[in-house]
């Protein structure tokens, strides 16, 4: 028998061989439908208890790939609805009040295919916080994964034609929000190793009180933000400013360990010997863009690392 067949006759090892080659990609795909790597692991395990208890009722008409997609895009609006969408600092209008926000996270990409690591940068993720809950899922099931518009509205029980009018208006969205030249496909030509070797340096200035060594590593239109404090710097004067004052001076002995985060090289930072950050980054060609530093000990389970060194 298949392991479709004993799944479906209750056997919960033959369901577990069945999914897990796609748990990555899924958790993946909750993630940017969700903008939070915690979310996503509440979302994946729910859709997949949901998965189990409906086994029985999957005719195999269609691919499982596509039936767990289904449950878990499913599965994330509803959550959407629940929880609303997250957001960076730059984000926040007038009428927000911080405390009530809840902030965009990191996310290791580790295990991602090079194609699937672009899906999960933050400017694409953050962009993605913009757009309506079907909106969002609509591009990302087409753009993202590669379904059709038939099977994008068979997922999302609707028409196709309000699929197609829910892409149009997503891709416009996005690509006002995303800033020019900081996407993956424009970055290929500066490479990863060159963009390593970026952080690297911005980590070396930042631990030995180098604003020199880090000013020349910033775009002028750089921006610095530290989700969960509302308060962001915008420009090459306002971010060193920022920059001496604080981390390059007054905070104390920093150190830096490199992992990899919404598709790029990124660092999570201790400080005297805590972890306090993982810092991301985007990129124009090999300068720093935008610094997103999100604060607190609660990320370093999720980059599986230490909360002291």
């Amino acid at each position: 028998m298949s392991d479709l067949a004993l799944a479906r006759a209750g056997d919960d090892a033959a369901f577990t061989r069945l999914v897990e080659p796609l748990r990555r990609e899924l958790h993946a795909h909750c993630y940017r439908m969700l903008g939070s790597s915690h979310d996503a692991d509440d979302a994946l395990q729910d859709a997949l208890v949901r998965a189990w208890r409906g086994i029985g009722r999957f005719a195999g008409l269609g691919s499982v790939r596509s039936w767990l997609y289904t449950i878990a895009t499913r599965t994330c609006l509803d959550l959407l609805e629940a929880r609303g969408r997250r957001a960076l600092p730059m984000d926040l209008s007038p009428d927000m009040a911080p405390a009530e926000v809840a902030w965009l996270g990191p996310y290791p990409d580790a295990g991602l295919s090079a194609e699937q690591r672009e899906s999960v940068e933050l400017a694409f993720v953050a962009a993605l916080q913009h757009l309506p809950g079907n909106q969002r899922a609509a591009l990302l099931l087409f753009e993202v994964l590669g379904f059709s518009a038939a099977e994008i509205a068979t997922i999302m029980d609707t028409s196709a034609a309000s699929v197609n009018s829910a892409l149009q208006r997503a891709r416009a969205t996005v690509q006002d929000k995303i800033l020019p030249g900081t996407s993956r496909p424009a970055l290929r030509k500066t490479g990863d190793a060159r963009l390593r070797a970026v952080v690297a340096e911005f980590a070396g200035a930042l631990e030995r009180g180098d604003a020199d060594g880090l000013v020349a590593l910033l775009t002028k239109d750089v921006t610095w933000s530290m989700p969960p404090l509302p308060e962001w710097y915008a420009g090459l004067d306002a971010v060193m400013e920022f920059a001496v004052r604080t981390p390059l001076s007054s905070c104390g002995s920093w150190q830096h360990v490199p992992v990899w985060a919404n598709g790029r090289p990124a660092v999570a930072g201790y400080l005297n010997g805590d972890f306090w950050s993982v810092t991301v980054f985007d990129f124009a060609e090999d300068r720093i863009a935008r610094i997103t530093s999100f604060l607190g000990s609660g990320h370093a389970a999720t980059f599986g690392l230490p909360l002291s060194l």
